[in-house]
């Protein structure tokens, strides 16, 4: 019972904790002007992110190197094939010719570095540093570029209310500081409940990493991916799809590598391959006429429980 009550509460604390990170950090974008198109590739999806990044670093310093790799591995399969999938089924997801051009290619590039880093089942300070530029590359790029399209709009904004940015900034660094503990007690949850689960039914950690930990951590990409699908939304439901699967590579696995290499012997080449692969897959589906249609988010769903019936321990 208690390892039940460790991987729900800590499945809970996740959720609410991103919920409150995103709230108060869009607000925050929202106050000075960014866009929203912005928001969704950076500040959404790095918040929805934040429950791998916690994971993935205790993980890391406690030595569960397959829990680390594990976590954002599956983290990236589950975002692209089952949640991306059932957005797609939700409605169709129109996608903006800069997803086409950059966020998606830079997604495979960051995939098959990190593919070729993890061949040796660890990834070094050195490497993750690495990783970690590319993370800042990305976000300094989709700033500038999408922020000069948004000039205009952006300095109507501001011009008509210049004030406007520093009204009620309390509550929402109030909502970040909530978020961030609430993020931090259910890592420690999950984390224990996750691992002695693994020992319990005599599975690898490895096994629980790319699972349980993956789709628990990738719940609140779930929630606001299908309920921005479902309200129209799409730059913020494929935005935050695509931006969470580079900032899992580049900054969570960057960040806890440099901070403790990674070790990770039970991660199989078939599991980078699924990501690879999902990844690679998106790109001609979302180029077709720029809409993920409802079929090809069937198509992406069955790709993930595919995967998953070949994880299952038969």
């Amino acid at each position: 019972m208690i390892i039940i009550f460790y991987i729900i509460s800590g499945l809970l604390l996740l959720f609410l904790g991103a919920e409150l990170l995103v709230k108060g950090s869009s607000a925050i974008a929202v106050r000075f002007g960014i866009s929203h198109l912005v928001v969704g590739l950076t500040i959404v999806a790095f918040g929805t992110s934040a429950p791998e990044l916690v994971i993935s670093l205790k993980a890391a310093v406690t030595g569960s190197g397959d829990i680390s790799l594990g976590n954002v591995i599956g983290s990236n399969i589950s975002n692209i094939g089952l949640i991306l999938g059932m957005s797609a089924l939700i409605h169709p997801l129109h996608v903006q010719l800069q997803t086409i051009r950059f966020d998606v290619p830079f997604m495979l590039i960051s995939s098959i570095i990190f593919i070729f880093f993890s061949l040796g089942l660890q990834l070094d300070r050195i490497e993750g540093i690495v990783l970690f530029v590319g993370f800042i590359f990305f976000v300094v790029f989709n700033i500038r570029s999408i922020n000069k399209e948004k000039k205009k709009e952006v300095i109507k904004k501001i011009g008509n209310s210049p004030s406007t940015p520093h009204i009620g900034l309390g509550k929402y660094f109030l909502q970040i500081g909530i978020g961030l503990i609430l993020l931090n007690f259910g890592s420690n949850f999950l984390i224990k409940g996750s691992v002695q689960t693994a020992h319990l039914l005599g599975v690898s950690e490895a096994f629980v990493g790319l699972t349980i930990i993956a789709l628990g951590t990738s719940l609140p990409e779930l929630a606001t991916s299908v309920i921005a699908s479902w309200k129209g939304e799409m730059d913020i439901a494929v935005g935050n799809i695509i931006g969470s699967n580079i900032f899992n590579i580049l900054c969570v696995l960057g960040i806890s590598s440099v901070i403790c290499p990674i070790q990770g012997v039970n991660i199989k080449i078939l599991d980078m391959l699924f990501m690879l692969g999902l990844s690679v897959l998106i790109f001609p589906l979302m180029k077709t006429d720029f809409t993920l249609k409802r079929w090809e988010g069937a198509l992406l769903l069955g790709v993930y429980v595919l995967y998953i019936l070949l994880l299952l321990p038969i």
